[in-house]
């Protein structure tokens, strides 16, 4: 695993980081008096969330200062940039494509990264509030705690205030967006890991040995980063047993990569979809419906402690029965709205037999009781969410959508 690509060298000069940070606050807040004065809505947005940023950091560093040293770059930082710069070129493509303006799809999606980050970090704040003692540990993103649900959350909502504020029908941004979301899930997923975090429940020893390898996690060198290991290694000593000497996790799930291929597998399907929807919105439907059940299905593999458990502690095998209830009624309502049975019955059919796997090949039977994280109990809101919400769009006549 690889947390750090390269390091860029850095002058070492101390710098008052209060007065530095108050400076670029100020520049920020040219880029958005620009943008205002220009009518280009993603530099005001940009400056302004900048500007505030800048003067919340200033606020909370001022009498302090900072000699910079070599500077790292992380392996998931940049795997999110690289997805926040593929998905501006194909969602703007896209968007052109279903007859959205360029101004107005430009706008929309620097609101969305900035409320989808934005809601990822506040997620990951209310489901592990004991990580956090002050202001600046919330707001430094560099020690990492993003959830892929509260980016979606956050993306959705900016999304939605900004298009509705310029009269810009959100359906068929949103179709013309999910691509990307797809793509930055993948790309994201093999950050995390990189990093090591997100990690899986322990392989058996039957368990094929190509899994078993890319499943084990390394004890990072002292200095890579804060810490004496990988998440899943220090995991594995504190929980599992296992020794502070051991160069290694113990072999888990790689629940990142298979994560990585279901975004792989939704970006393809919605590349392969668009230009055959139906009715405005029906691509974001599926490919939100989609990752809600294949989200709760993944969550059986994970095992880390951040992901956050909440809500009674039932058999696991009640909740895994839950989920398919859930996901096969969502697919019938959703087919049903459209006349799509023989697709529904299929649907239906893979959810259940894929289910029953799963709660077999996890032996989740055999455990006592568990409890659901809160990326499942999302997953099974937005299942239900979609099913209602497709079959009440689905009515949107076909001539209406711009292709």
């Amino acid at each position: 695993m690889r947390p750090v690509l390269f390091e860029i060298p850095l002058p070492r000069l101390a710098l008052p980081l209060g007065a530095t940070l108050a400076v670029l606050a100020l520049f920020a807040a040219g880029v958005a008096w620009f943008g205002y004065r220009r009518r280009a809505w993603d530099l005001l947005v940009v400056g302004a969330f900048g500007a505030v940023a800048a003067l919340v950091l200033a606020f909370v560093n001022r009498g302090s200062t900072y000699t910079p040293g070599p500077l790292p770059i992380m392996s998931y930082g940049a795997l999110l940039a690289a997805s926040l710069a593929a998905g501006w070129i194909l969602t703007l493509r896209l968007a052109e494509r279903a007859g959205m303006a360029r101004d107005v799809a430009a706008h929309a999606y620097v609101v969305t990264a900035i409320a989808g980050l934005v809601g990822a970090r506040l997620l990951y704040v209310v489901t592990n509030p004991g990580e956090f003692q002050s202001l600046a540990e919330i707001v430094a993103l560099s020690s990492g705690g993003l959830t892929a649900y509260g980016g979606f959350l956050g993306g959705f909502a900016g999304a939605w205030w900004s298009l509705r504020r310029l009269g810009a029908p959100f359906l068929l941004w949103a179709d013309a967006a999910v691509p990307s979301v797809a793509l930055g899930l993948a790309l994201t997923r093999v950050g995390c890991y990189l990093h090591g975090c997100d990690f899986g429940r322990p392989l058996s020893e039957q368990n094929a040995s190509l899994l078993r390898k890319l499943g084990t996690f390394p004890r990072w060198a002292d200095g890579v980063l804060a810490g004496s290991g990988s998440p899943a290694w220090v995991d594995h000593v504190l929980r599992k047993g296992l020794s502070p000497a051991a160069p290694s996790s113990l072999p888990v799930h790689p629940t990142q990569l298979y994560e990585a291929l279901v975004g792989v597998g939704l970006f393809a399907l919605s590349l392969f979809w668009f230009p055959r929807r139906r009715f405005a919105g029906e691509l974001f439907l599926i490919v939100v419906f989609a990752y809600g059940g294949a989200r709760f299905m993944l969550e059986l593999f994970r095992d880390d402690a951040e992901r956050g458990l909440f809500g009674p502690a039932l058999p696991g095998l009640l909740w895994v029965a839950l989920g398919l209830l859930v996901a096969g009624a969502s697919v019938v309502v959703l087919g049903l709205s459209r006349s799509r049975r023989g697709v529904t019955a299929v649907v239906v059919v893979a959810f259940w037999g894929l289910g029953l796997w799963l709660a077999r090949f996890t032996a989740f039977g055999r455990e006592a009781a568990i409890a659901l994280s809160s990326a499942q109990w999302l997953g099974l809101f937005t299942m239900l969410a979609v099913a209602y919400y497709g079959w009440r769009e689905s009515r949107i006549p076909a001539s209406e959508l711009t292709r």
